[in-house]
């Protein structure tokens, strides 16, 4: 398993940079817009894992900005909302998940696309699990299984 990001939910993208780039010197690896689910990604790189960041090598911290809606109201997070996930990459999903389940972890969101599944931790820290590579083709049971719980 290899840790992958840290990821929070930002309100303002430019106040954002500012703050981790312009202040605490960290570096933006790589930006994805999503126009149909209307979220911005930005990942950023502490200033000394730069290089290894953009090798895929370091941890990284994923902004995660949800655009307004139609009538231009960005949502607020309180208690805590705005951090999102873990994410650790694994060598074979399907196995890891099976692992988990077989010890008692509900995967929140089942592996279905043979790429991303979702935990939690026994506080309710989300924890995605991403597949290594390529996604592995879709298999029983974990493309019919529907989601439990949030994540």
């Amino acid at each position: 398993m290899q840790y992958l990001h840290t990821m929070v939910r930002v309100r303002d993208i430019d106040e954002s940079l500012d703050f981790y780039c312009g202040k605490m010197g960290m570096t933006e690896i790589s930006r994805k817009e999503n126009e149909q689910g209307r979220f911005t990604l930005i990942f950023l790189a502490a200033g000394e894992d730069d290089d290894r960041a953009r090798a895929d090598k370091a941890p990284m911290l994923e902004l995660t900005y949800n655009w307004p809606d139609e009538d231009g109201k960005a949502e607020e997070y309180e208690g805590g909302r705005n951090f999102g996930h873990l994410a650790y990459r694994v060598d074979d999903i399907y196995a890891t998940c099976q692992s988990l389940s077989d010890a008692g972890v509900i995967i929140n969101r089942p592996p279905r696309d043979g790429h991303m599944a979702f935990i939690k931790s026994p506080d309710g820290i989300s924890i995605e699990l991403l597949q290594k590579g390529d996604a592995l083709a879709p298999k029983e049971p974990w493309k019919s299984m529907e989601n439990e719980g949030s994540w």
